[in-house]
């Protein structure tokens, strides 16, 4: 088959599920990692024969994205703060709000030495390895409740990528320690927070937790609905702050003084959720904006 031919038809199919100008995003990316072609070739090049195998290959995915499942399922990653991440249905795919948790954490730990970084809910791991990363002698543990969460977050380390580059054969030379990962329930707070190499005590703690809430389902893309896990995503009406009481009760127990939080937050409880921190005896609680203009941190730090 063409390339031409083959571009031109994809974004045609996909159209009927995305909006035009996102059908034709997803097929460039699906070129590019499947047919390892740029965004023009099949201008430059309309008469390329796809070979046989990544033609498959190519169909497959759009077969698989025609019923809704996202591109990132799809290829099996997904870019987060410069680097490539794997992502399955056992974990959220890191959005690029998040990322803003990551540098803000990152900006704000420059001057504090031998850090040791709690990360909550971590899902992916995305936020753990990044600062693992980004702040060489850090000791970040990362801790979810889900075991295939967990599989995927610990299973990082093998195939994170950054330019190309496996990270992880790097991490040492660069006085990088990976993160440690455990399994314990958020929710039941701080006081039976006690694992072998694990630190009892912490610079900083961050949280994406999940916050949405039950009635927001349908406003929310089936694609979401349908294939990311909903444990990580929604919290009950009644109940939709939960978390962040659990971080604060984390906070009060095991963050030093001195130390700092970042949680992410529903755009709809800035105040409520600072509120939480203040009451819980936090300093300098603010509320921060993602991209859009929208509440989505709050910052705190324990006097």
């Amino acid at each position: 088959m063409l390339l031409r031919e083959l571009i031109l038809s994809s974004r045609t199919a996909l159209s009927s599920v995305y909006p035009e100008d996102e059908a034709r995003a997803i097929v460039t990316r699906l070129g590019e990692a499947v047919l390892a072609v740029d965004s023009y070739t099949h201008i430059i090049e309309p008469d390329r024969i796809v070979p046989d195998g990544p033609l498959i290959e190519f169909n497959d995915a759009v077969s698989r994205l025609m019923k809704g499942e996202p591109l990132q399922y799809v290829l099996g990653y997904a870019d987060f703060c410069g680097r490539r991440f794997r992502v399955c249905p056992d974990v959220l795919i890191p959005r690029p709000e998040t990322e803003i948790l990551c540098m803000e954490a990152v900006e704000k730990s420059r001057k504090m030495p031998s850090l040791r970084i709690l990360d909550l809910c971590t899902g992916s791991g995305c936020i753990s390895w990044t600062l693992a990363l980004s702040v060489p002698g850090s000791m970040v543990t990362g801790v979810d409740i889900s075991d295939a969460a967990l599989s995927v977050a610990r299973g990082q380390g093998d195939s994170l990528q950054e330019n190309g580059r496996r990270l992880f054969d790097g991490m040492a030379e660069n006085g990088c320690l990976a993160p440690e990962f455990v399994r314990h329930d958020v929710l039941s707070g701080a006081d039976g927070f006690d694992y072998e190499g694990v630190p009892s005590d912490f610079d900083i703690i961050l949280s994406n937790p999940p916050y949405v809430c039950e009635s927001e389902r349908g406003m929310m893309r089936s694609n979401v609905l349908d294939y990311e896990p909903g444990l990580a995503l929604f919290v009950p009406d009644d109940d939709s702050l939960k978390f962040y009481h659990s971080v604060a009760d984390f906070s009060v127990k095991r963050l030093i003084p001195g130390g700092f939080g970042i949680v992410e937050i529903n755009e709809a409880f800035g105040d409520a959720v600072a509120a939480i921190f203040s009451s819980a005896g936090m300093s300098g609680v603010s509320v921060l904006k993602d991209f859009g203009n929208k509440n989505r941190f709050v910052f705190f730090r324990k006097s």
